[in-house]
């Protein structure tokens, strides 16, 4: 007796849909009227639970407990579907029961359009925000590199380590490594732009040792008309050239040579920045 009541009930939403159709007023509007007048309170944007039930040519139907067709397209599978993405995985999801993101309606074909990858993105973007929040040093596998620096992912979603983030006396060595330690420098989830710092990590690394007005020797390795540059514990310094004496200079290279090892002094730790400051005043 249930199971007549439960049919002529997911029928009359069926034949009040097809009905709307045939008079070519059906918009996302009257879809959710029409699931709101029979208490199926579901929109787009919701987060559902289904059961994957049918492999297809480009997708899966979906089994979401209600009398319209539901389709989960092969590039909603997961953020990671260009890596993942082979006959075994496909047939591995085929028939599991989790949960679904309602993406959109196509008008076309009369179904509700599903994605697992949006709910990726979006869990993604929540734990990143927790990352930041507690300033963590992360190891990420490097992914890919360009001109500008290095591709890594974070919980699903791209990031990018430019090669002023990297230390350059070790730059070719990182871009050659699969795993490199960084930390959040901008994690903007509006225009989905993820950039990380390797010298933020190791400036953090490094903090204990580098405390602001201790004294530690540095290699200088460039001389420019503006200032010195220092390894410092392998970490790039910048020591300029109103910082190394109290008198003006006119031509630092007639006092420094490169190579030569100097004292200097903690002045300023960018933390933000992996930048460190220093000066020769006063030692």
């Amino acid at each position: 007796m249930n199971y007549l009541i439960n049919y002529q009930y997911n029928n009359n939403i069926i034949n009040k849909i097809i009905k709307m159709q045939i008079n070519q007023n059906f918009t996302e509007n009257n879809f959710a009227f029409v699931l709101n007048e029979y208490k199926y309170n579901i929109n787009l944007g919701d987060i559902v639970a289904g059961t994957i039930f049918n492999m297809e040519k480009r997708g899966f139907l979906v089994d979401i407990g209600l009398p319209i067709s539901c389709y989960l397209p092969y590039e909603e599978i997961s953020l990671y579907y260009k890596i993942i993405s082979n006959v075994h995985y496909s047939y591995s999801i085929n028939n599991t029961t989790r949960e679904f993101f309602i993406l959109a309606y196509n008008k076309q074909k009369h179904q509700l359009i599903l994605s697992i990858k949006r709910l990726e993105y979006i869990r993604g973007w929540k734990r990143i925000k927790q990352i930041e929040n507690e300033d963590i040093i992360l190891n990420l596998k490097i992914h890919n590199q360009n001109r500008g620096g290095l591709i890594t992912i974070l919980e699903g979603i791209q990031g990018f380590i430019p090669n002023s983030h990297l230390k350059p006396l070790e730059t070719q060595r990182l871009k050659k490594k699969k795993y490199i330690q960084c930390k959040l420098l901008m994690a903007d989830e509006k225009n989905n732009k993820l950039i990380l710092s390797y010298k933020k990590a190791i400036l953090s690394i490094l903090s204990k040792k580098l405390k602001i007005g201790t004294i530690v020797s540095g290699k200088i390795i460039k001389i420019e008309k503006y200032g010195i540059f220092l390894e410092i514990y392998n970490t790039l310094s910048l020591l300029h050239i109103s910082e190394i004496a109290n008198q003006n200079i006119k031509n630092i290279n007639t006092i420094f040579k490169i190579g030569e090892i100097i004292e200097v002094k903690i002045l300023h730790l960018d933390m933000q920045q992996g930048r460190i400051s220093v000066s020769t005043r006063n030692i």
